[in-house]
């Protein structure tokens, strides 16, 4: 594949692993885990996300690699609707051994600059920091700027995991009008564990 194929990836960094980020939801809105009856509403919010192939099929073959009380979404109190929602899955990758993904991040349009996204994002890596992950990571595109802008607010960084990935988070920086790290991106270890499973 391609580096120009390959998605962005960001990992929490390892100073961070002992201060859970705490969320901050604002007035008006519920931060809960995911319910079965909840299916229609979040499928509603994914397709306003831009995630248009999103169905019954996709949402109960993800739930399955989903962490106990792993699943979030913010629900507006005023229409009921699910506004927001993250999940954390359990999903060993090349360079992440016994990895935890924060992915699935989607916020409704409507409800933009409320942080609902950074709140959702927070409570989510809080979930997989408890459930003892080291090797917490996400994917990512290019195009999604306000995503990025709230996982580097929350504390998620680059890792140039391939050749040409410098290149593009200067391009990314440049669009959020964020200024390059001199001296370039740094290069995080990604940390190795033992033989030995996340304790959910």
């Amino acid at each position: 594949m391609a580096p120009r194929d390959k998605q962005l990836r960001m990992i929490w960094p390892e100073r961070l692993l002992s201060s859970p980020p705490r969320p901050q939801v604002p007035e008006g809105y519920l931060l809960r885990c995911y319910r079965d009856a909840d299916e229609a509403g979040y499928l509603e919010l994914m397709k306003k996300a831009g995630f248009e192939r999103w169905d019954h099929k996709r949402v109960t073959a993800i739930v399955q690699k989903v962490l106990p009380d792993g699943f979030f979404v913010i629900v507006h109190r005023a229409s009921g609707k699910i506004v927001a929602a993250a999940m954390t899955t359990h999903n060993p990758i090349d360079l992440h051994p016994y990895g935890g993904e924060l992915g699935w991040v989607a916020a409704a349009p409507e409800h933009r600059g409320k942080g609902l996204g950074l709140a959702v994002c927070a409570q989510a890596t809080a979930r997989l920091i408890q459930a003892g992950y080291r090797n917490i990571y996400l994917l990512t595109d290019d195009f999604r700027l306000p995503a990025i802008k709230t996982y580097l607010k929350l504390g998620y960084e680059p890792l140039l995991f391939c050749e040409g990935m410098a290149e593009r988070w200067e391009q990314v920086y440049r669009k959020l009008g964020l200024e390059v790290p001199r001296g370039g991106f740094p290069r995080p270890a990604v940390r190795q564990l033992p033989d030995s499973p996340a304790s959910f």
